[in-house]
């Protein structure tokens, strides 16, 4: 982990300046993700939460659905960046390599904290989570990009991972329960292959729902075609043509990417725990049309007085974009300390400080809100005096 200086950020700037340089929209979209991941996953109480801040509770989809295959989706276009980057001070594809790899353990293992802090109990510690299947797909898909930085292979791999997982879900018979659609439903709960084949790996203390785990190793496939797809975009930003020719090619792979998305989910529902490949192509167009508009308001938009403004309003998720994983990892040791001081007997302070809002709040939904945008509040303050110092954390 590194922590780069004013100075090193100016000069990394000046070097990817060579071909289409760093744009600022990347940042301010990852920090909206950032912000909008911190706000649905503190909710005051899940079970009042508003619906568009709660996942789908199986087949189907909300707002909160978009924001995991989002960061997953600008991991990809990081890479490609970054790499260019890198490429550009000197660096060899062996030493680069070699930096993603220590780069991935590291992700990986913050992820283990993050799943087990404040206690660390081996026997219920969960190894699967956010950051290790971030951790996965950047490996995967950097050391492909090192390897070769075409497109047209990496296109093949994610309609490969795809169709592989669908073919792996609707045909292939679960051990015990049969061939789904024939002996079980499509996407049962539990009586489907990816369930299964969380329960033959890890017993059910080290899976987020017992049975299942939605980061689980099967669905890692799918997850990978969701990187690649930011690989891909992040390829084409990267080429000579105008800016604007560039966010027409992305709007409109963005609304082809719903179309096929929604039309896939007739027969392969759009599910995020399972990471359906109907979700991959739903959520990664709209992650693709997020990106148009983020291009719009900010890379695109006139540099006249008038839009002057653009700047103040985008800042706080400037701060977060800036230093996304900081802010992810001090947002969920928060939550985990806030849920482990009990106060009182058999209520811990985070329920506390709920409840201390369902007293004034017109109703529960409402205080959920209000805490949630709180703790979003309190996330800020530590990551926007990094933001402000040009401190910016780097794994």
């Amino acid at each position: 982990m590194t922590i780069t200086s004013p100075s090193s950020s100016r000069a990394q700037t000046s070097l990817t300046a060579a071909r289409p340089g760093r744009l600022l929209s990347l940042d301010v979209l990852r920090g909206l993700t950032i912000a909008f991941m911190i706000l649905v996953n503190n909710n005051g109480n899940e079970a009042q939460a508003y619906w568009p801040l709660k996942h789908a509770a199986w087949n189907g989809f909300t707002p909160t659905d978009l924001v995991f295959p989002t960061f997953l989706f600008l991991v990809g276009i990081s890479t490609v960046y970054s790499t260019a980057a890198r490429l550009a001070q000197g660096a060899t594809r062996q030493s680069l390599f070699l930096h993603v790899l220590r780069r991935s353990i590291i992700l990986y293992l913050l992820g283990l904290v993050v799943n087990s802090f404040p206690y660390f109990h081996l026997h219920t510690m969960r190894f699967y989570g956010v950051l290790p299947r971030i951790a996965i797909c950047y490996l995967i898909i950097a050391s492909l990009y090192l390897l070769n930085p075409s497109w047209r292979g990496k296109a093949a791999l994610a309609i490969a991972a795809l169709a592989g997982y669908w073919i792996l879900m609707r045909f292939v018979p679960v051990p015990g329960y049969g061939v789904p659609t024939h002996d079980i439903p499509l996407l049962d709960r539990d009586a489907n292959l990816t369930a299964w084949l969380d329960r033959q790996i890890f017993s059910a203390p080290h899976l987020y729902e017992r049975t299942r785990d939605p980061e689980g190793l099967l669905s890692t496939i799918p997850a990978l075609a969701t990187a690649i797809l930011g690989l891909l975009t992040g390829i084409w930003l990267r080429t000579l043509r105008p800016l604007r020719t560039r966010a027409v090619g992305i709007a409109i792979a963005g609304l082809s990417a719903v179309l096929l998305g929604s039309l896939w989910n007739l027969w392969f529902p759009i599910n995020k725990k399972l990471w359906t490949s109907s979700y991959v192509l739903f959520a990664g167009g709209l992650s693709l049309l997020l990106l148009v508009l983020c291009l719009l308001i900010v890379d695109l938009r006139d540099k006249s007085p008038s839009t002057s403004g653009h700047s103040r309003f985008l800042n706080p998720f400037l701060v977060f974009g800036t230093n996304a994983i900081a802010a992810y990892v001090f947002s969920e040791l928060l939550q985990s300390t806030l849920s482990s001081i009990h106060p009182r007997p058999g209520i811990n302070l985070q329920q506390l400080l709920y409840r201390s809002i369902t007293h004034v709040g017109p109703n529960q939904p409402f205080a959920s809100l209000v805490y949630s945008i709180g703790f979003v509040a309190i996330c800020w303050i530590p990551i926007s005096a990094l933001y402000r110092r040009s401190i910016f954390i780097k794994i």
